[in-house]
């Protein structure tokens, strides 16, 4: 509990009037930069409600050009004034396009409408009267200029109206501005007040939450100094100078009282801990005698194996000797090789010499053959791979009928692969125990006192960690009483093609 204090930085008192101030000045600003806003809201509002008046204004200056022109080019038929009258015609139709053309229940909407039908009506009257004085069809023309000048005098006295009618609406549009525009004013000198006092209240607060802990924190000092170790901690309220005070003294307080707890327990722990250590002592000197002695127990048995050879030789017992070097050369593989890599022919060997233990035990009676091709002895394979399969072939394929019963070991070289086959003609397999074996839920009831106890299933997963792929053993069988086919293919572009290879 004795860590480095560090002085206070980012909420030092300082910085919290600091704070403070920047807050209140903050809100003053935002207030500011409100009513500012307002006012020039307020301002576009305003330029927007007189904007109306002048797009009027302006509608009926184009309709006097458009007028104008069409009157210059029928008395000169200059084709300057024809020029300006498609110019302005087209600046009328623009203005046109701003105006409603939908019935709505507005006296101003529904004098835009009409004024711009009859505007439709005037452009189409005039288009004629142009066409007609090109033409030279003077009384065509002038009936065309007739009814032009009729509408032209109608949509003048609707434009007035609208005129009006706009200026009307915007002056009352005006007072409501003008009106809201002192509500804000009101609003804004009533906001800066409640700022200000909110920015009193919050300095108060702020000094009397500094002083409340220096109080507390005083009188605990003092319960302290008088030898009272049993106080309470005190709260750490702020990360500021009297938070760090505070943090350091509860930090002392805590230290003082873990001390004497020390004090009190260091016996009692010290022995716990010799108790346990004496235990862990124990404990590891059982495992490695256990892990001794699953040492010597099977070296045990072969070097037993080996001194009855012995015995035989002086004895005169030749097939006993042989028969003894053949279990004690099988159980020295079994177990040197366990879980190791070993070459095609040393795992040839120890089916070999399982195939002769079998025969002494039982007069000779399974037929063993083999083919396999010259070059692949030295190829790595996983250990213990090739007897499984033949034990599986003697214990569940020939068991019952060795009298006639043969097992075939073949291993034959195809370019990449290495085939592997053990089969027999024993008592076969159906289609739901092959695959059971294979996803290793066959029943291991049959595994007698003469297996190893490697089970095929086993074969077949060392086989898929080794060359990192499945499906590499298969089971055939035609059925039951109909044999039994077990193939490997394993790669040789992997492990084990450099040693086939050398050799």
């Amino acid at each position: 509990m004795s860590g480095k204090i560090n002085p206070p930085k980012l909420n030092s008192m300082q910085m919290k009037l600091s704070g403070v101030m920047l807050l209140v000045l903050g809100f003053i600003l935002c207030m500011n930069l409100f009513i500012f806003v307002q006012i020039n809201s307020a301002v576009q509002r305003i330029d927007a409600v007189f904007s109306s008046n002048v797009t009027i204004n302006e509608l009926a200056d184009t309709l006097d050009l458009v007028q104008n022109t069409v009157y210059e080019y029928l008395t000169t038929k200059s084709s300057q004034a024809l020029e300006n009258y498609y110019r302005y015609e087209q600046d009328y139709r623009e203005l046109l396009s701003d105006l409603n053309n939908r019935n709505l229940d507005s006296e101003i909407k529904m004098l835009e409408k009409n004024i711009r039908n009859m505007s439709e009506s005037y452009l189409e009257q005039t288009s004629y009267a142009i066409l007609a004085k090109r033409g030279r069809n003077v009384e065509r023309y002038k009936e065309a200029y007739e009814q032009e000048t009729l509408l032209f005098q109608y949509i003048n006295t609707y434009i007035y109206d609208l005129n009006n009618l706009q200026f009307r609406q915007n002056s009352a549009n005006y007072q409501i501005l003008l009106s809201s525009m002192n509500v804000l004013e009101h609003a804004s000198i009533l906001i800066m007040l409640v700022v200000f006092v909110v920015g009193i209240f919050i300095a108060m607060l702020l000094v009397r939450n500094m002083i409340r802990p220096l109080t507390a924190l005083s009188t605990t000092a003092y319960e302290v100094a008088k030898g009272n170790l049993d106080v309470p901690l005190l709260p750490i309220v702020s990360e500021d100078e009297v938070g760090v005070v505070t943090h350091a003294f509860n930090q002392m307080l805590e230290s003082i009282r873990e001390n004497i707890e020390k004090l009190k327990d260091s016996m009692e722990k010290e022995s716990l801990m010799k108790e346990r250590q004496l235990s862990m002592e124990a404990h590891l000197k059982d495992a490695q005698l256990k892990f001794l002695q699953a040492q010597i127990n099977p070296h045990f048995l072969f070097n037993s194996l080996n001194a009855g050879a012995q015995l035989a030789v002086m004895e005169d017992a030749e097939r006993t000797e042989i028969f003894l070097e053949k279990m004690a050369d099988f159980f020295r593989y079994n177990v040197r090789k366990m879980g190791d890599e070993a070459t095609l022919q040393e795992e040839i060997e120890s089916v070999d010499n399982y195939i002769y233990i079998l025969n002494v035990r039982f007069a000779g009676d399974i037929h063993y053959e083999k083919e396999v091709d010259e070059g692949v002895g030295e190829i790595l394979i996983p250990s213990m791979i090739l007897q499984p399969l033949v034990e599986n072939a003697v214990q569940h394929g020939i068991h019952d009928c060795m009298e006639n019963g043969v097992i075939r070991l073949s291993i034959h070289r195809e370019d990449l692969r290495l085939r592997i086959t053990v089969s027999d003609n024993g008592e076969g397999m159906t289609p739901e125990t092959i695959r059971a074996v294979m996803e290793g839920r066959a029943d291991q009831e049959k595994k007698g006192k003469d297996s190893t106890g490697i089970a095929l299933d086993n074969v077949i997963h060392r086989l898929q960690l080794y060359y990192n792929q499945e499906n590499l053993l298969q089971i055939e069988s035609a059925g039951i009483g109909k044999g039994t086919q077990i193939t490997i293919l394993l790669p040789l572009g992997q492990k084990g093609e450099e040693e086939c290879t050398e050799s």
